[in-house]
């Protein structure tokens, strides 16, 4: 295999390592009946704080807890808001991503351009020297690996675990979550903050490492949360297929950068967006089958092409959690 494709391959699964810790944040507290729209800004802010504190402590690991640390508590707001305060989980959260980022671009002012310690890449012996699959996913750093981790446990821990179940449960029917004994708003503040948690993880891994560094509005990280939101719902509010659809956004922003040498006439600027309606594209490819008019259509296609599309549309077709959004009060 060419080693330009397979330093490619690398790069993607190790650029893609932010969006599946936020991905798979959103989902858990997604799954839990809460929506969080702060993503974006919380991303922001924990890559400005993560830098900050990694330049001001000489330690990575210090940058990555405040990461974490900062996710949680913007995550607990939403859920103090939503939850105990009953306001709208939307609204609460919009504001808090617009809040969050704007504090990131203003605070993080006096660490623009400063250099930092680096998340240093740590090859695993032995399987690192393997041809082409020991380039591609044994020489990254802790938090990749971390990445490849969390897919796997939050995959089980919510569909093969009896805690997980109840995670479903209290997204899906709160009410007989409760009548099993389950603490349905205690539950939820805990999976929020979680959730949050791994989203706060997402900034430091941006900026102590795939993009080193804090440069302010010119990171190239904004809207970067709107996409790990989008992923949540590409997904299916399900781990691993939300991971898929990061290391896909990962792959179109690689794409992007290989194909602009052979398109000179296209600015560059265009290439380095297009993996962002490119996106929206697949979320609305991905949710077409749940449209009424989809079921219209395909009846009048011949038999057997209707039968292909309909297995297609509903191998694709997601839907939310029912209790999504909705504020649980005892009876």
């Amino acid at each position: 295999m060419d080693t330009t494709l397979i330093i490619g391959i690398a790069g993607i699964l190790a650029s893609a390592g932010p969006i599946v810790f936020a991905a798979i944040g959103e989902t858990i507290i997604e799954r839990a009946g809460v929506i969080n729209l702060s993503v974006n800004g919380a991303i922001l802010l924990t890559a400005m704080a993560g830098f900050a504190v990694g330049v001001s402590t000489g330690s990575v690991l210090l940058g990555m807890l405040a990461g974490a640390l900062i996710g949680a508590l913007v995550a607990l707001i939403v859920a103090f808001a939503s939850i105990t305060l009953k306001q709208s989980q939307v609204a609460v959260g919009f504001v808090l991503a617009l809040l969050c980022r704007d504090l990131a671009y203003f605070l993080g002012n006096p660490y623009m351009g400063l250099s930092g310690p680096r998340l240093p890449h740590l090859p695993i012996p032995g399987l690192a020297d393997i041809p082409v699959l020991g380039t591609i996913f044994f020489q990254h750093d802790l938090m990749t690996y971390m990445s490849f981790v969390l897919i796997v446990l939050a995959y089980v821990y919510i569909f093969r675990t009896r805690p997980g179940l109840m995670l479903q449960g209290i997204g899906e029917r709160p009410a007989a979550a409760y009548v099993r004994g389950a603490n349905v708003n205690l539950l939820r503040y805990v999976y929020t903050v979680i959730g949050g948690a791994l989203i706060g993880l997402a900034g430091p891994m941006y900026s102590l490492s795939v993009k080193a560094g804090w440069k302010g509005t010119i990171s190239g990280l904004d809207g970067i949360g709107w996409i790990a939101l989008a992923l949540t719902i590409f997904g299916g509010w399900n781990p691993l297929r939300a991971a898929l659809g990061a290391y896909f956004f990962a792959f179109l922003q690689w794409l992007g950068l290989v194909l602009q040498p052979s398109l000179p006439n296209i600015p560059s600027q265009v290439l380095q967006v297009a993996p962002f309606p490119l996106m929206i594209l697949t979320l609305l490819l991905v949710n077409i089958g749940n449209a009424e008019w989809v079921d219209r259509t395909l009846a009048g296609l011949p038999e057997r092409t209707r039968h292909a599309l309909a297995r297609v549309l509903r191998a694709m077709r997601t839907s939310p959690p029912a209790a999504l959004g909705m504020p649980f009060e005892k009876e």
